[in-house]
């Protein structure tokens, strides 16, 4: 289970259905005193800290936990904050994320703290509509037959599939995959996003994704 201390109600809420979406059990707080009381008396997996706190700051959350447990976290704070990440590493943070942030980059970095940690339960399958995606096989299924792809189709799926209410767009698609800088000019998103829907309309007349012109990619609702 991961613990998200954010006073926003609003971000709150995102990461933790984000998190739900990738097979993670959440619990909140939105202020420090709670958030603080919560951490000690859970054994969470991983703890979502925002510094700006009411009541407790994220500094004094993580400097009181540290004496007492050694649970991964990872700091969120805004751009404008002045932070001093050194600082923060030394109160025992494992990350920092700057918001305003990407769900996707929180997702991986979670991953990367979980592995560092040996404490990794990530869902393993993810569903959408008639389609299930397998993570430990590489494979992907429409209904009962079984959906070709090739290395970049099924990264595109996989990312799609978990952020289902999000709006992808080409930047976001080709950073997120391959960790390059995106090009201007570079095709290389719309080709692959071809090829996936004449695969999947060899298979089924179901949408799986859907153009939002101007902006990108988005899974068919």
């Amino acid at each position: 289970m991961i613990l998200v201390i954010e006073d926003d109600v609003m971000i709150n809420n995102l990461l933790c259905k984000v998190l739900s979406d990738n097979g993670f059990e959440t619990d909140s707080a939105f202020d420090g005193e709670a958030g603080l009381s919560k951490a000690m008396d859970k054994d969470f997996e991983l703890i979502l800290l925002d510094l700006m706190l009411p009541k407790k700051n994220g500094e004094d959350v993580l400097a009181e936990l540290r004496k007492v447990k050694n649970t991964p976290a990872i700091v969120l704070s805004a751009k404008n904050e002045v932070v001093n990440r050194v600082e923060l590493l030394r109160l025992g943070a494992d990350d920092y994320v700057s918001k305003p942030f990407d769900v996707d980059e929180v997702i991986l970095r979670i991953g990367a703290v979980l592995r560092r940690t040996g404490d990794v339960k990530m869902a393993t399958e993810l569903k959408y509509k008639d389609m299930r995606l397998d993570k430990e096989s590489k494979r992907v299924f429409l209904g009962e037959s079984e959906l070709p792809c090739t290395t970049m189709e099924y990264s595109i799926l996989e990312l799609m599939l978990s952020n289902p209410n999000k709006v992808f767009s080409k930047r976001n698609l080709f950073e997120s995959i391959t960790g390059d800088e995106y090009l201007s000019e570079d095709n290389t998103m719309n080709v692959h996003v071809s090829n996936l829907r004449k695969k999947i309309a060899k298979i089924t007349d179901e949408p799986y994704i859907d153009t939002v012109y101007g902006m990108g990619y988005r899974l068919s609702k």
